[in-house]
């Protein structure tokens, strides 16, 4: 029998919810998506340390010396994002999802500007925009944004899509691509209610099927992607619908499991179904949200978590540059010095020529051959200035 994943991917899109280059290759999904949380582990990852320290030397050298750590980091932030996304499309066919700053989520202005970057970046490594998903919060004024940017060819993904306001407000912008978030309403109702849901009950599941039924009874091209699953319960309830994003968990799990899939959502199904229209604007968008208070609560949170992943990753990365130009420093210094004693310029300074003492020569002289190299000089100077900072 065939597992649950092969199943799935038989009527549904599915999407790796991940940073890990290697779970990408591993689950072969379709599309991938990323978000600063996900950046930060990745970027944790040795096999990974070499594209965080080349971003950041980049944007470095691109700002100056003289550019304060901030602004430096900014700007390696957007790369390090654009850097993934490049990895991630070496592997998959479809499409990458990078996230807009969720700080700038009630800026229609500031979501335009760095939607439109960060697809210039993409563009300047050779990577055509249609295959490029810009992740944007569902507020009014980023589905707005989404909307701009929809009509200048650049797709939107929309995220933290809680309620149907969101949903109507979404396709009737046009955008590309929704992301409602099945885990995070269950996690809502969970703690609102004190029950437990099964998967046919699940707040999150019923959500999402109505929101995918609204879609295709009013022929809506915007594409359903459910998010943020708490299980595979939740996964296989919502099979058939446009895309799934999940978790390399979750997946393994998918592909781990023999048992009979049957297809939960279905366009022809919904045409037929009996659901009234809702028409949208500002007004009733924010009155709609302000009676949801699952919705309401849900993403004011989600934009708090989203900016707290950036800033812990925008302190990693501050980190980071401390330490790699630490040592650029140190490299630098210790050049300096070896070009000093180095008097006959063979590439090692032998006892005659040190001027120092023998107790210094011999702890710098790491294999005890009589001479230093300079990788012997760097290192020596390296441990000598972390001592003084012990």
């Amino acid at each position: 029998m065939a597992t649950l994943l092969e199943q799935l991917k038989e009527f549904t899109v599915v999407v790796a919810d991940t940073g890990d280059i290697q779970a990408i290759e591993t689950f072969t999904p379709r599309d991938a998506t990323t978000n600063p949380s996900l950046i930060t582990a990745a970027a944790q990852m040795p096999q990974y340390q070499s594209i965080v320290d080349d971003t950041l030397k980049t944007a470095r050298k691109e700002l100056g010396k003289d550019a304060n750590e901030s602004e430096v980091v900014t700007l390696a932030f957007d790369r390090l994002a654009v850097a993934f996304g490049l990895k991630i499309l070496e592997i998959i066919p479809g499409r990458v999802s990078t996230e807009v700053d969720a700080r700038l989520s009630y800026n229609t202005e500031g979501t335009l500007e760095k939607a439109r970057y960060l697809i210039s970046e993409y563009e300047k490594a050779g990577v055509s925009r249609d295959r490029i998903l810009i992740k944007i919060a569902s507020t009014w004024e980023g589905i707005k944004a989404a909307e701009i940017l929809e009509k200048e060819g650049i797709h939107c993904n929309l995220t933290l899509l809680f309620g149907m306001h969101q949903a109507v407000a979404c396709a009737e912008a046009n955008v590309t691509l929704i992301s409602p978030f099945v885990g995070r309403i269950l996690d809502w109702y969970k703690k609102e209610t004190g029950k437990e849901y099964v998967p046919t009950e699940d707040p999150g599941v019923l959500s999402v099927t109505s929101i995918y039924n609204y879609y295709k009874k009013f022929g809506h091209k915007t594409e359903v992607m459910g998010a943020s699953f708490r299980n595979i319960g939740e996964i296989c309830e919502l099979a058939g619908c446009d895309l799934l994003t999940i978790s390399p968990k979750l997946l393994e799990q998918l592909k781990s499991t023999e048992e009979t899939l049957p297809r939960k959502l279905d366009p022809e199904v919904a045409s037929k179904m009996d659901i009234e229209k809702i028409a949208m604007d500002k007004a009733t968008f924010e009155k709609m949200h302000q009676d949801d208070k699952m919705a309401y609560e849900k993403l004011d949170e989600g934009i708090k978590g989203f900016t707290k992943a950036l800033e812990t990753l925008e302190e990693m990365l501050k980190d980071r540059l401390t330490r790699i130009e630490g040592e650029t420093t140190v490299n630098n210094a210790a050049a300096d010095i070896f070009r000093v004693y180095d008097l006959d310029g063979d590439g090692f300074i032998t006892r005659e020529e040190w001027a120092g003492t023998d107790l210094v020569f011999d702890a710098i002289d790491v294999n005890h051959d009589g001479k230093i190299t300079p990788e012997e000089m760097a290192a020596g100077l390296g441990a000598a200035i972390r001592l003084v900072e012990a």
